[in-house]
């Protein structure tokens, strides 16, 4: 699981990571597991074929919008429009494709339309926090805000229900035994993973979060690549938001809820760090999985939802402990 970043630490100037942190990146997928099989063998039905269906529907929407975050978090940055841009696109996607509200039908051209959406506005997330210089936690959030205002404006607080046979094919249709939309989802995760390894994006994104005034003076385009990075993320939750729209067969403007902190929950607890420039996509994948199976696991156990949510809690202020390097942090603000 461990990535060689040799060649953007190269480029940053930055030292190879310790050797711990190659040995810890392993540390989520044994937790992985073991939940697997505390799990199986407190109730066997967690093995059955149906309920890993049930469990990659769960997962196909987290790991989308895991991915684009992960991207952002590796430059030691943070993105809270997620929820914002998703809601934006399945409203939009809900009023183009075949529906009830309207006469549209534009089919696959109306996923473009909300791809370049998502994009757009993760590049205005970019130019306000590069050109402005508006830290991402402030920008994101306006962003987030922005975005669910303009979705329930487009639908005057109501919802438009999805008709069209190619986005529900998304979510009702089958290959394999498995929805077309976590396949989706696995492609989403294989081209973000051909970005990070095999990129000069994905190096320099490596590089800002291992320093990024030593990227700089290593003749990075920072203000560029950050930009890029927000561009890039916008369309991951742009997916997410065709991914929730054929999910519950409409647009509204809640739409979104609650999906910021499984985002994030999801990225940590897969092993990449708040501070940038270690972890991974590969590591979210494997958060989103462990999120997935112990949410699962306690239905399954009849745990109460409450209970479910305060576990959530104790598992992300765990993760985040144990990937901090506390010998490289002076100050805690």
């Amino acid at each position: 699981m461990s990535l060689d970043t040799s060649a953007s630490a190269t480029e940053s100037g930055a030292a190879p990571r310790p050797r711990r942190w190659r040995i810890a990146s392993w540390a989520p997928v044994i937790v992985l597991v073991a939940l697997c099989i505390i799990i199986g063998l407190i109730n066997p039905n967690f093995f059955s074929f149906g309920n890993f269906v049930r469990m990659s529907q769960t997962a196909m929407i987290p790991l989308v919008l895991g991915l684009g975050a992960t991207f952002i978090i590796l430059m030691g940055s943070i993105d809270l429009s997620v929820e914002g841009i998703l809601t934006l696109g399945a409203v939009i996607l809900s009023m183009l494709v075949l529906n009830g509200a309207n006469a549209n039908d534009l089919g696959i051209f109306g996923i473009f339309i909300v791809l370049a959406v998502g994009a757009s506005v993760g590049f205005i997330n970019g130019v306000i926090h590069v050109r402005l210089k508006v830290p991402s936690f402030m920008t994101t959030l306006g962003v987030w805000f922005i975005g669910v205002g303009v979705a329930n404006a487009l639908l005057g607080g109501m919802a438009t229900r999805i008709n069209s046979p190619l986005i529900r094919g998304l979510a009702i249709d089958r290959f394999l035994g498995f929805p077309w939309g976590v396949w989706l989802a696995l492609l989403c995760f294989v081209i973000a993973l051909i970005i990070q390894n095999y990129t000069r994006l994905g190096r320099y994104i490596y590089a800002l979060g291992g320093g990024e005034e030593l990227a700089e003076l290593s003749g990075i385009p920072v203000g560029r690549v950050r930009i890029m990075t927000f561009t890039l993320a916008g369309i991951f939750y742009a997916v997410g938001g065709i991914l929730a729209a054929a999910q519950l067969g409409l647009g509204n403007a809640q739409i979104g809820n609650g999906r910021l902190f499984t985002t994030i929950t999801a990225v940590v607890v897969g092993g990449t760090a708040l501070t940038g420039g270690r972890g991974g996509v590969h590591q979210t994948l494997i958060g989103v999985l462990i999120v997935v199976v112990l949410n699962n696991g306690m239905v399954l156990m009849g745990v109460k939802p409450s209970v479910q949510i305060g576990v959530q809690g104790l598992m992300i202020i765990a993760a985040v402990a144990l990937s901090i390097d506390r010998k490289l942090i002076r100050i805690v603000k």
